[in-house]
């Protein structure tokens, strides 16, 4: 694997290989010196041309744990700015003798042409391009669904075969579902789409269930419920009538949440808002796992620069 393109990319053994490796780098997370000698002398570009808090911050944290060298480059304030084009910007920050490149960009396709064009010869990670995909993303939530349903340890079921998934919301901007629908098909568990029609992409592309009516889909009782965003900064019309017609139909509420069973896992990729697209009863709830995505996304984005930058499988924590 030379590049984390898209979750569509990945076989069903690298897919596992790298939920594997993002164990072992939770261990390391957990120790009171949280620091690995393993790309001491590598240095990582971050190269984000759209505000982030939780993607940006876990992989500059990612590629400090690892000892590699940092560059932290955001386009505001940049000469992005004065018209720099993203040849440019790259040609520029790779002179420095880069090993990876982590790019978020408002373009779907950003990532593949940068990894594709010839113009660097690095490793590139899509931290989120458009509209189009969030693999590190899908590989956290992953990790999450695996650890908290099937446990630890050498008899731990690898992948999600029989986990049932739901996801809410805003499907049609959503890279974050998109990464997800491709990995969680993957690797076994049963998704369905749950949001107001105007907010469903071509569905029939993804292969997957739909269900316009959430409380119907509810009432399947799955294992998981993903609510995702609502991103007003994507949308150039009005998708739904109001902010309390989207809450009646498709916000997990209060009283959703209740007819939930116990172990149902409530995830959100954040940020989310509160009162809108989940009730405060669910985010804060044990079976609540949004902190832990956080945390978890740290080991995930650790095991991917791992991984393409040093080239190796294994890993001696």
């Amino acid at each position: 694997m030379k590049h984390l393109l898209s979750t569509s990319e990945l076989s069903r053994e690298d897919a596992i290989h790298l939920l594997d490796l993002s164990d072992q780098m939770a261990e390391v997370n957990t120790r009171e010196v949280k620091k690995l000698p393993t790309l001491r002398g590598k240095t990582v570009v971050n190269l984000f041309y759209e505000d982030s808090t939780r993607t940006k911050t876990s992989f500059e944290l990612a590629a400090k744990r690892l000892s590699a060298d940092l560059i932290n480059f955001s386009a505001k304030g940049s000469s992005v700015s004065k018209g720099e084009s993203l040849k440019d910007t790259a040609l520029t920050l790779a002179a420095g003798g880069a090993d990876a490149f982590v790019i978020r960009h408002s373009a779907s396709g950003a990532a593949h042409t940068l990894a594709n064009s010839g113009w660097i010869n690095v490793a590139v990670v899509n931290a989120g391009d458009g509209t189009h995909e969030h693999p590190t993303q899908g590989l956290l939530d992953a990790m999450t669904m695996r650890r908290r349903i099937h446990g630890l340890g050498a008899t731990a079921q690898r992948d999600l075969s029989g986990v049932s998934v739901l996801i809410v919301g805003d499907i049609l901007h959503s890279r974050v579902a998109r990464s997800n629908i491709h990995l969680l098909k993957l690797l076994g568990a049963k998704v369905t789409l749950v949001g107001p029609s105007t907010l469903m992409p071509h569905t029939e592309l993804f292969e997957v269930d739909v269900n316009l009516d959430f409380d119907d889909a509810l009432a399947a009782n799955p294992d998981v419920v993903m609510m995702l965003r609502i991103q007003t900064e994507r949308m150039s019309g009005n998708f739904f009538p109001s902010e309390r017609e989207y809450v009646r139909n498709w916000g997990l509420t209060a009283e959703r949440f209740a007819r939930l069973k116990p172990k149902t896992l409530i995830m959100h990729p954040g940020p989310m808002i509160r009162g809108l697209e989940i009730c405060s009863e669910a985010a804060d709830s044990p079976q609540s796992t949004i902190v832990e995505q956080v945390a978890n996304g740290i080991s995930v984005r650790m095991a991917v620069l791992y991984s393409l930058i040093s080239g190796e499988r294994s890993l001696d924590v």
